[in-house]
């Protein structure tokens, strides 16, 4: 930090006069931080829009180019507690049968309690030479084989049960032990028969060790209890699939068995009751799907034509600090605002973008011969003279029972994707691949101006704030230039005045001693 010892001779408030004499400068700096402040705000308010662009270009938009979209099925299940089902496009409509003969396990083995043959507590530190009946005395090999990987490990008597918990682990199944319950917890890592498990002494200190750790299914005295892993296995319509999980995907339908199914005996042989799936069309489900695109789509282009039709800002600025000490946080915020609210006012990207999606909508297209438009299908603009400026271009679909203004109307949607479905598919599959192709248009990027994905000028907005920065830091070296300069005009008058009343004051002295 400078320190600057000023008007001692002169007596003049240096400091101030030069603060005045810097104020044109600080203007110029203040000026220009003011502009990149502007288009930090309008970097900022474009990238949160083109965010919302983006979602609707990638989600709902992409999705619904494909007709297969708006083909909706619904799966009835005759009994939900025997399993859930869930249909896809590709699902064929009717009545079928379904019967759950068994359900995913996984392995699991329930260790037989196990103790120390001391007064010793039983604890994941406790080494096989403390277990009751050990009496190993080298290495011991226990063989873990899961599915068809069989591997080895090496025990003995300072072996802790943690360590062996955590060689069991390596081998590839879950383990643990409970030092409340005295026993150690195996299980397969999946569910299904290829991923059960065995666990067996490979030689005879691995058998004796297998043994008093509770693992061995054949001991006489702790043994462990073994429930196998099994797949589980369906019939639908006859013919028999099996799975590692509960989960099953055969011909559109999703199929999550939760339970077996009933059965009895009859001449010795097992019959289980068939419970019925039936598959449709879910008509509700495709106007949903176009009805939520709307809700989407409305909220978008609503949004922007409020930013390009804002109210005018002109004459505010971002405040410097200076002017904020002056205001309220309350006015403050309601000037900044003002002044965000109409960063994109009348933005030609804005108006490019928000005009070709308005353009796609309004497009006919010709399906199985005939002509037809939104229009045709119950879905317009709202009147221009009762509904806001700023939701002149939403669409409302008639007999919506979430519109107000038009939900008394014939429901002409419904009604044509129950009578034919196929052709309101095709019709709204070409209509937002039309769309889907403007906005991709207005996505592309542009060397040096746009990147990817972007519907405005993102590399310019970045390069213009550079720009400010470089002519801020080149302000800013010259108002310290010229800081410093007058600071030392000053200091050289105030040493000459220091000066001239030294003399002055010697030449009184010597006339005053004459």
């Amino acid at each position: 930090m400078t320190i600057r010892m000023t008007g001692m001779a002169s007596g003049l408030d240096t400091d101030s006069i030069i603060t005045e004499l810097m104020k044109a400068q600080r203007t110029k700096i203040d000026s220009v931080e003011k502009k990149k402040t502007t288009t930090e705000w309008k970097t900022d308010a474009w990238s949160t829009l083109n965010t919302k662009v983006y979602a609707l270009y990638t989600g709902s938009l992409s999705e619904m180019r494909f007709s297969a979209n708006y083909n909706k099925k619904a799966a009835t299940i005759s009994d939900s507690t025997i399993a859930t089902v869930t249909a896809n496009s590709t699902a064929v409509d009717g009545t079928q049968e379904l019967v759950v003969k068994s359900l995913a396990k996984s392995g699991y083995l329930t260790g037989g309690s196990i103790s120390t043959s001391d007064s010793s507590t039983l604890s994941s530190s406790s080494t096989l030479s403390k277990l009751t009946g050990y009496a190993g005395t080298g290495d011991g090999t226990l063989e873990i084989t899961v599915g068809t990987k069989t591997s080895s490990i090496t025990v003995n008597s300072s072996s802790t049960i943690s360590n062996v918990v955590a060689q069991l682990k390596s081998a590839g199944v879950n383990a643990s032990f409970d030092a409340t319950n005295k026993r150690i917890f195996v299980s397969s890592t999946t569910s299904g028969a290829a991923a059960d498990f065995s666990i067996t002494g490979a030689d005879a200190e691995g058998a004796d060790a297998l043994d008093i750790l509770g693992l061995s299914v054949s001991s006489t005295t702790n043994a462990a209890t073994k429930i196998a892993g099994q797949d589980a296995e369906i019939t639908l319509n006859g013919a028999t699939f099996t799975s590692a999980s509960n989960t099953f995907s055969i011909n559109g339908l999703s199929i999550v068995a939760t339970e077996v199914s009933d059965s009895s005996t009859v001449s010795g042989n097992t019959v289980y009751s068939a419970t019925s799936i039936s598959i449709s069309r879910d008509y509700q489900a495709t106007y949903d799907t176009i009805k939520d695109f709307f809700t989407e789509y409305n909220t978008l282009i609503n949004e922007m034509d409020s930013l390009y039709n804002a109210d005018s800002a002109k004459g505010y600025e971002p405040l410097t600090d200076d002017e904020k000490d002056s205001m309220t946080d309350t006015q403050i915020e309601d000037w900044e605002t003002k002044i965000k609210d109409a960063l994109l006012r009348k933005d030609s990207n804005l108006g490019t973008v928000s005009t070709a999606m308005k353009k796609s909508l309004y497009e006919s297209y010709k399906i199985d011969g005939t002509i037809y438009s939104l229009a045709s299908f119950g879905i317009a603009t709202g009147s221009y003279f009762n509904t806001d400026s700023d939701e002149h271009n939403a669409y409302h679909i008639d007999g919506n029972s979430d519109d107000s203004t038009v939900s008394n109307n014939t429901d002409k949607l419904m009604a044509a994707i129950k009578n034919d479905p196929d052709k309101v598919m095709n019709f709204f599959a070409t209509l937002t691949k039309g769309l889907y192709t403007k906005v991709g248009d207005n996505m592309k990027s542009i060397t040096g101006v746009r990147t990817s994905y972007k519907v405005y000028d993102d590399q310019t907005l970045d390069s213009q704030i550079d720009d400010y920065e470089d002519k801020i830091n080149k302000l800013e070296d010259k108002f310290t230039a010229m800081e410093d300069r007058y600071y030392s005009q000053f200091s050289a008058m105030e040493t000459a005045l220091t000066k001239l009343q030294s003399s002055s004051s010697a030449l009184t002295s010597l006339l005053g001693s004459s």
